[in-house]
């Protein structure tokens, strides 16, 4: 075996181990964030909070916004994936319930509500491109997913045809985020999930189609 053959050979060898190490710090930075928030993390003191040196860290994320984006996107996955196991069928009856459910979910989690507001507000900024991106894309996928859903609504007789699905899905996700950063400033004065509940009576799902809570 070449030397260049045996070099590859040992990356490959040692490539699952990487990507589990850094599935373990991301986990280890979704609790952290879950417990604490954000409250101005940099790279070096979430290293220090989940006992990682900063240069292990900066071998698997090359910068803060980089860091952040991947714990959300983890926690989001590991989010939904927890919720079709316990469900057994595909979340959200509807536009309005996927966003209910989503914050009936947040509400043990306020820290990782507060990480979703800096992505948010960090995205505005230009020099913060990699968020930018994330929260870019994430819009316009779920406008499209509520939408397809708004669509079927309407389909089926249950939405007024008149109703433009693209606008109304961006409206349920600035009515969900709105509520969600109102939660965060005064918790026992809003609840997220019934003041949404509102917005079914113009986007209403399957009614035969069980509600989860």
């Amino acid at each position: 075996m070449t030397e260049e053959a045996g070099g590859i050979a040992r990356e490959r060898r040692s490539y699952p181990k990487g990507v589990r190490r850094r599935r373990q710090i991301l986990e280890s930075a979704i609790a952290l964030f879950a417990q604490r928030g954000v409250d101005r993390a940099s790279l070096r003191t979430v290293g220090e909070a989940i006992g990682v040196s900063h240069t292990a860290l900066r071998h698997y994320f090359s910068s803060r916004d980089e860091l952040l984006v991947e714990v959300y996107r983890t926690h989001e996955a590991l989010s939904f994936s927890d919720t079709q196991a316990a469900a057994g069928a595909p979340v959200g009856e509807s536009a309005v319930g996927e966003m209910v459910e989503a914050a009936e979910r947040n509400r043990s989690i306020p820290g990782l509500v507060e990480l979703y507001a800096t992505l948010t507000t960090d995205a505005l900024q230009e020099e913060h491109a990699v968020t930018r991106e994330f929260v870019r894309m994430r819009f316009r996928s779920l406008r499209e997913t509520l939408a397809a859903r708004i669509e079927s609504g309407q389909r089926a007789g249950r939405i007024a045809p008149d109703i433009d699905p693209g606008d109304a899905a961006a409206l349920v996700i600035a009515a969900s985020d709105g509520l969600q950063i109102q939660w965060l400033l005064d918790p026992g004065a809003v609840d997220v999930g019934r003041s949404l509940s509102i917005l079914e009576r113009l986007l209403p799902g399957d009614p035969g189609f069980p509600a989860r809570r």
